[in-house]
């Protein structure tokens, strides 16, 4: 029998086939150099990921030996399997970094979502506080109008007053409202524009 060192690369393949251990080491220190040099090219020089798929190539080599074909070339052979490889793991790397992002975009949603909803609760009470300050007879048109949406004539029809009276009341009313919460929100346009839309 041939001595193991002189055995060629169309033997080797034969014998894995069969299941045979020696001749799969010997497949390893003949090609792992070239592999790997090949693989750390593709990933730019990426040790760790280049030492990764080169054990990851030659335990795909021993779990499809029964299919291998013995009149391939070794060297095309190993080099399909470590650049497909290389490409799956560039691809999972990729998906991953995605996944990642997408999820690091919807806590970032949620977060703001739960800020805004804050500042929405503080400016309402906020707004609740400044509506208490109004005179009684202000503050009972303005909360008709703003809070139980009544028109001016249900409103004037309500309180036995004129709807001029209703639209002056409200007139002041919204005007020392703008006042104050312009001040303390002006440098937050979407705090202002709920202001504008929801309580002024």
């Amino acid at each position: 029998m041939q001595k193991r060192k002189h055995i060629t690369d169309k033997q080797i393949l034969e014998k894995i086939k069969t299941g045979d251990a020696a001749c799969f080491e010997l497949l390893y220190r003949r090609q792992r150099g070239k592999i790997f040099n090949f693989i750390l090219k593709l990933s730019n020089r990426d040790f760790y990921m280049a030492e990764e798929i080169l054990q990851r190539v030659f335990i795909r080599i021993w779990e499809m030996r029964k299919k291998i074909n013995a009149d391939e070339s070794i060297s095309s052979f190993l080099y399909t399997i470590s650049k497909n490889m290389f490409l799956n793991e560039v691809r999972s790397r990729a998906q991953q970094v995605s996944f990642e992002q997408a999820m690091q975009n919807k806590y970032c949603e949620a977060e703001n979502s739960v800020e805004r909803e804050v500042e929405y609760k503080l400016l309402e009470e906020e707004v609740n506080r400044l509506i208490n300050q109004l005179p009684p007879a202000r503050r009972r048109i303005y909360q008709l109008s703003k809070q139980k949406h009544m028109s001016n004539k249900e409103i004037a029809a309500m309180l036995n007053i004129s709807e001029n009276t209703v639209e002056s009341s409200l007139y002041k009313a919204t005007i020392f409202l703008r006042k104050i919460l312009s001040i303390q929100y002006k440098r937050d346009g979407f705090i202002a524009l709920i202001i504008i839309l929801k309580f002024i």
